[in-house]
């Protein structure tokens, strides 16, 4: 019965999880279509919510390299109870580190990678469990790291060249109706991001409920993933979408580059098919870090467009961060709860961590109603601030 409950407060943990990274993410699909006037606030987040529940359902690549490609599980004994509770306890801690991150950087109105901070708390959670041998570096070097530092240039050319290519052939033609095109071009390009993102995102929530099923028995190492972790993680990512993590759009589509229609267009088309394809192969990239790129790419496609370096270098340190700053949370809350449940009981110590993670929840939620963003002010005119609420 102890196991059972330990079990649901980690799938709940990890659809929390999920939920943040939809409205953490929101921004990626849409806050160029919001910034342009292609689609309003609420019909945008709507579209997009939709669209990640559908293309959670496309592919599992992205979530097999999270269940299988990060934590180590040869260094658990599944078949010994308190070596796969060790393992729960390192995917609950993970959770934790992740959520943390997301709502911390959403506060911030600061583009984050909610990928990389669920990697962080994995890692941090399951070095402190096992030392540096619990992580297979390989599969994160592979699958994590270098796709984070290629996939921003890549997006961000791609969106320079493609911006560069329109704004070159129909610059003969009237402004007014070009931009109106554009603005309906916006609108299927803008979808695509969010299909493109429910088949990358979401999986990642899969991945980690799949490692929590097999550290209780409930799966083996080489299952597939069920049918109600898919559908659950689809609704529970779908839902955080719709939500609308104005802080994050509101720095994406205003703050960063003052971005036209054709801007937007190219910036969509960019960041979609990188997404698509990295999916195919099984890539956990951030999706924040290709659709920051391909902004920034076309600002920079487009001469005379205004692009905040500032900004862009306080994003840039902020994805550096990530990484660690989640693995320092992951493992401060492995350890948490591992010490109080040796002298407490495993499923106190769980409960600890647990009432930790709502109270830090919490403060953060209650911290972001002094400044206030939402889809009636998200297309404010930018002011040059650091953040978007003091600490």
């Amino acid at each position: 019965m102890t196991e059972l409950i330990i079990l649901l407060i980690v799938v709940v943990t990890a659809l929390v999880f999920d939920f943040t990274n939809g409205f953490h993410d929101t921004g990626n699909a849409m806050a160029t279509s919001i910034a342009t006037g292609a689609l309003k606030p609420k019909v945008a987040v709507t579209l997009s919510a939709v669209l990640n529940l559908v293309g959670a359902f496309l592919s599992v690549e992205v979530a097999s390299t999270v269940a299988r490609g990060v934590v180590d599980l040869n260094q658990f004994d599944l078949n010994d109870t308190a070596e796969a509770h060790k393992l729960l306890l390192v995917v609950f801690a993970g959770l934790i580190g992740a959520i943390v991150w997301n709502l911390l950087t959403w506060l911030l109105g600061m583009p984050s990678s909610s990928s990389h901070a669920l990697f962080g708390g994995l890692i941090g959670a399951a070095i402190c469990s096992l030392g540096f041998k619990g992580v297979v570096w390989e599969g994160v070097l592979a699958k994590v790291v270098l796709p984070a530092i290629a996939s921003p240039v890549i997006a961000g050319l791609i969106a320079a060249i493609g911006t560069f290519l329109v704004y070159g052939i129909t610059q003969a033609l009237p402004k007014e109706g070009t931009e109106n095109k554009f603005r309906w071009g916006q609108i299927g390009s803008a979808a695509l991001v969010s299909l493109a993102h429910g088949t990358n995102d979401a999986q990642k929530t899969m991945g980690v409920i799949f490692l929590a099923l097999v550290a209780t028995g409930n799966l083996g190492p080489d299952a597939h993933i069920p049918f109600w972790v898919k559908a659950t993680c689809a609704i529970a990512i779908a839902l955080g979408t719709y939500t609308g993590g104005w802080r994050v759009i509101r720095t994406l589509g205003k703050g960063l580059v003052e971005i036209a229609s054709p801007q937007g267009l190219a910036a969509e088309a960019s960041s979609a098919a990188i997404i698509l394809t990295s999916s195919h192969f099984g890539m956990a990239l951030s999706t924040t870090h290709v659709a920051t790129g391909s902004i920034m790419g076309t600002g920079i496609g487009h001469p005379g467009s205004q692009v905040r370096w500032g900004l862009a270098g306080r994003m840039v340190i902020a994805w550096i961060v990530t990484l660690p700053a989640a693995a320092l949370v992951g493992a401060a809350l492995w350890w948490l709860s591992h010490e109080i449940g040796v002298f407490a009981g495993e499923i106190t110590g769980v409960v600890v961590a647990f009432a930790v993670l709502l109270a830090l929840v919490g403060y953060i939620v209650h911290r972001s109603r002094r400044a206030p963003v939402n889809h009636d002010n998200v297309n404010d005119e930018w002011r040059d601030e650091k953040t978007q609420v003091e600490l």
